[in-house]
Formats: C-alpha cells, sequence, structure tokens
C-alpha cells in the first residue's frame, strides 16, 4: 500500500505497527494477569498479609508512571526504535530479579522491585503505542486506540488461562508461570524490529517541548508531583532507619515539590488547561477503579466461590473487554454518543456492576454482576486518551503519557493497595465484632495503612492462617467464623470500590455540559486554541 486514503492511516507500515504495540501491550497483560494469579502462591509460602501484595502489586503499576512519563518526554527526542529496546531490556531484568525471592526475608523486596521494573518496561511501550497509533489513525483515535488496548484483556485471557492450567492443573511452580510472559516478549520485538516511526503531528510541525508541555502546566504536573512525592515518600520508609521514618513523607513532599518547580519553570509557570487538569484526576479515578480492581478481582472471587471459579470469572469479563473494544467506533455512531458520552455510560454501568458484585452469592448471580462491571470498566482507559489526544494535538506525546503515568500510579499508589487495606480492615473489624480473642489469634504480623498514615493503621487476618482455614476440609467453627470474616470483607471492599465509578460519573456528566455549552465535542487541529 504506497498511498492512504485522506481518511486512513497516514503511513504505509501503519497496521504493522498498529499490531507491533498490540503484541507489546498484551505481553505487559499476560505478566499482569499470571502475577494475579499466583498471588495466593506468594501469600502461603511467604506469608503475606494482604496490604504487603497489594504493595508487590502496586509496583507493577507504579513503576509504568515512570516509564512512561519519562518515556513521553523523550520520545520525539530519542525515537521510538530505542524505547522498544529499553523496554526489551527492562522485560527480561524483571525475570530475573522476580525469580531471585526464595525466602520470606528476602522475598518481599525482590517480588516488590521485579514487579516495578517490569511495570518500567511496560510503561516506556505504551509512551511508544499510544502517541504512535494516535499519529497514524489521526481521523479516528477512539477506534484505534481501543483496539491498541484490546490487547490488554487479551493479555489477561491468555495469562488467566495459562495460570489455569499451570497452576491450579499441574501445580507448576510460580516462577516456571511467569516466566511464560517472555514469548510475547520476544515477537513485539521481532514484530517493531526495522520498522520506520513517523514523528507525532506535533513534533512533525516543530513545537517545541516547552509548548508541548504548556497545556499541562502547573495543574497537570500538581497531580503528577503529588502521587510522585507519596511513591517517594512510601519508598524511603522501607529504606530509612525505623527511628527516622517520619521523614520519609518529608522528603517525599520535598522531591515532588521541586519536580513541581521545575516544570513551572519549563512552561514559565503556565497554569495549563483546566479541563485537562480535569480529565487527569479522572484518569486517576481510572486508574484505581479498573487496574487496582483487576489486581484483586481474581483474589476476591477466588475466595468467594473457589480459586478455580474465580480464574473462570477472571477470564470472562477479560473476554467481554477483548470483544468490545473493538465495537468502539460502532457503539458511538449507533448510539450517536461523543467520546464522553461513552465514558458517562460506562461509568454509571460500572457503578452498578460493583454493587452487584458485592451482593454476588452463586457463581451465576457472580457472571451477571462482574458481567456488568466489565462492560462499564472496557472503554475508560483508550477512550480517555483518544480524548487527549483530540482535544490537545499540541502537545504530542506528552500529554497522553502524562496521562496514563497518572493512571497507573493511581492504581498502583491508591487503587491496588487501597483495595488490600480495605481488604484487611473490614475483615478484621467483622471478626473483632463477632469474636475479639479469635481475632487476636488470627491478626496480621504487620498492620495495614493507606498510604501510611499512623492514624489508619489496623490489623487484618494473617493469610497463612486465613488460608489453612479456607483450605480445611472440616472446618472447625473457629476456622468458619474467619473465613466468614474474610468473605464480608471482600464484599465491603467491592461496595465501597462503587463509589469511585459514581464520582467519575459525575464528572462526565460536568465535562458533557461543557463542552455541549462551546458547540460540541469535536477533534481539534494543532493550529486551533486548545480550551
Amino acid at each position: 500500500m504506497n498511498q492512504t486514503s485522506p481518511s486512513g492511516p497516514l503511513v504505509p507500515n501503519a497496521y504493522r505497527l498498529l499490531w507491533a504495540g498490540f503484541m507489546a501491550i498484551l505481553a505487559a497483560g499476560v505478566g499482569f494477569a499470571i502475577r494475579g494469579g499466583i498471588l495466593d502462591n506468594w501469600e502461603k509460602q511467604f506469608g503475606f498479609n494482604s496490604q504487603q501484595l497489594g504493595s508487590i502489586t502496586g509496583a507493577g503499576l507504579t513503576g509504568f508512571c515512570f516509564g512512561i512519563i519519562l518515556g513521553g518526554l523523550v520520545v520525539d527526542k530519542l525515537g521510538y526504535g530505542k524505547l522498544v529496546i529499553l523496554a526489551f531490556l527492562g522485560h527480561i531484568l524483571s525475570a530475573f530479579v522476580t525469580f531471585a525471592a526464595s525466602t520470606p526475608d528476602n522475598a518481599y523486596h525482590f517480588l516488590y522491585w521485579g514487579s516495578f521494573i517490569f511495570a518500567f518496561a511496560n510503561g516506556t511501550l505504551e509512551a511508544v503505542a499510544n502517541p504512535l497509533v494516535a499519529t497514524i489513525f489521526p481521523h479516528d483515535r477512539t477506534h484505534y486506540l481501543n483496539i491498541l488496548h484490546a490487547s490488554w484483556p487479551a493479555g489477561l485471557i491468555i495469562g488467566s488461562a495459562l495460570g489455569w492450567v499451570l497452576d491450579d492443573q499441574l501445580k507448576w511452580p510460580w516462577q516456571y508461570q511467569l516466566a511464560l510472559y517472555l514469548v510475547p516478549t520476544a515477537l513485539y520485538a521481532i514484530m517493531f524490529f526495522g520498522q520506520h516511526f513517523p514523528k507525532s503531528e506535533a513534533a512533525a510541525s516543530g513545537v517545541s517541548f516547552s509548548e508541548m508541555y504548556k497545556s499541562v502546566g502547573i495543574l497537570g504536573s500538581l497531580i503528577v508531583c503529588t502521587l510522585l512525592a507519596l511513591f517517594f515518600g512510601d519508598i524511603l520508609k522501607g529504606i530509612l532507619p525505623p527511628d527516622q521514618s517520619y521523614l520519609a513523607s518529608y522528603i517525599g513532599y520535598g522531591i515532588g515539590g521541586v519536580l513541581l518547580i521545575a516544570a513551572g519553570v519549563m512552561t514559565n509557570f503556565s497554569p495549563g488547561s483546566i479541563i485537562l487538569f480535569v480529565l487527569f484526576l479522572t484518569h486517576a479515578l481510572v486508574g484505581s477503579v479498573e487496574l487496582g480492581t483487576d489486581s484483586w478481582i481474581q483474589n476476591i472471587t477466588g475466595n468467594l466461590f473457589t480459586s478455580e471459579q474465580g480464574k473462570y470469572l477472571f477470564l470472562y469479563t477479560s473476554a467481554i473487554m477483548f470483544g468490545l473494544r473493538f465495537c468502539a467506533h460502532w457503539i458511538e455512531n449507533t448510539l450517536k454518543l461523543s467520546p464522553i458520552g461513552l465514558l458517562l455510560a460506562c461509568s454509571i454501568i460500572a457503578c452498578i456492576g460493583l454493587n452487584l458484585a458485592s451482593t454476588m452469592t452463586t457463581f451465576w448471580m457472580a457472571l451477571i454482576a462482574l458481567g456488568i462491571y466489565a462492560v462499564g470498566k472496557t472503554f475508560f482507559w483508550p477512550t480517555m486518551l483518544a480524548v487527549v489526544g483530540d482535544r490537545y494535538p499540541k502537545s504530542g506525546a506528552v500529554a497522553m503519557s502524562i496521562m496514563g503515568g497518572i493512571g497507573m500510579l493511581s492504581a498502583g499508589l491508591i487503587g491496588g493497595p487501597g483495595l488490600g487495606y480495605c481488604k484487611d480492615r473490614f475483615a478484621g473489624e467483622e471478626l473483632r465484632r463477632v469474636d475479639a480473642s479469635l481475632a487476636e489469634e488470627y491478626k496480621a504480623v504487620t498492620d495495614s495503612r493507606f498510604l501510611n498514615i499512623p492514624a489508619t493503621a489496623v490489623y487484618g487476618l494473617n493469610g497463612t492462617k486465613l488460608n489453612e482455614a479456607r483450605d480445611s476440609k472440616t472446618r472447625t467453627d473457629a476456622q468458619q467464623a474467619v473465613v466468614t470474616a474474610g468473605e464480608v470483607g471482600d464484599r465491603t471492599t467491592l461496595r465501597v470500590d462503587s463509589f469511585i465509578p459514581a464520582a467519575m460519573a459525575v464528572i462526565y456528566l460536568l465535562l458533557l455540559l461543557y463542552y455541549k455549552s462551546i458547540g460540541g465535542y469535536r477533534a481539534l487541529r494543532i493550529d486551533e486554541e486548545q480550551p
């Protein structure tokens, strides 16, 4: 294909690049799903509590932020190919670090940093794939970005299926299971090899980096820097001596403040777009409700039903997402929805689904509740990226990459650990309500805290003892009380989780009214003023 139509792709190798990006994100999904499926292996082998597991899972998301933001800042200077090589090396290094976990003493740190490096590689790849697809398919970004991100649930399906067969059926060691994400890793490297990459619209137009960043400005940077401050504070808390750990938050916020000032200097202290600030804030909620919930849903459904049924449900919801992401264009045209209208509808559906999931007692009820939730969460992430590409073309890869970083940081710092904290809190409170002495016997060794705030400290249930109670074929009354408390904690956590899409629905409604007031939503040209 030597020429393309005005409404088609802009380069002759556009579809090769699209499917190479698809394979790259698929590798991330496979690794993420396998990690989610072996959380119970780590819990049993190393005795982690839910908050520790949530932090490890969170590292598998926060590292993404550094990859996508740093990648987005330099992609137009270094080129897409060099970032693909960096991501490939990161995926290989992640495997070696993770496999070094062997004892309860060293496991947490190796698993944490192995997950972080894996996420960094994933973020670097998305810093390539998102602006690349937005550039080569400028006339239908929502459609093609949804196709690109259909690879995520495809990876979840493959990773979950592998986990079900290799873990539950064949009892493979978790190390062998996790190593399988290296197969799609090798495939995306082959597919990207030797390809010509176009520049983004902004870079091709000669827009300077400071101009690209101006729409982000102080307001957008404030969200990123706040999340980075929380991240650095969390890391330093584990490094500093116990008697100096209180300094971690101060140092973290100091780092965040310095980065915020640097962003201000870079843009001559431009405030940035208020609407882009709102979109960034909303995407923080998207990351928490989509990826934060995904990191726990297999564990929760496995607790409420059986581990095998939990995997079936995860495969089922991922299959719904995979199929629907190829239908975004048809849904928008058939229902006459703008991208904002699609996001509003999805947030309402997701809220309903999570509320129903908190009451599910049978497998068939779970199929209905989680199916509704899956429909709701399907279009959040790629459609938000498409909105930024449509409304802020001058930002190039920068705003799109920052948005992805915000979503992942939020999922890693708030969503994943936050849901783990909720599980610990609600399960512990329920067992103490039933039997205080039993709660003391089964409480976790380490307390759980939200965002490391001392006032939030609670004790959940000991992971090893809880699993022994679940696995017991003839449970005592005490063991049954513990298992029931764990289930109450899971259900309450899902109900609290539904508040996030409810808040998103309010924001999308206000955005819909805003765009209606200025003549309706449409994609802007790079020479148009961006409100």
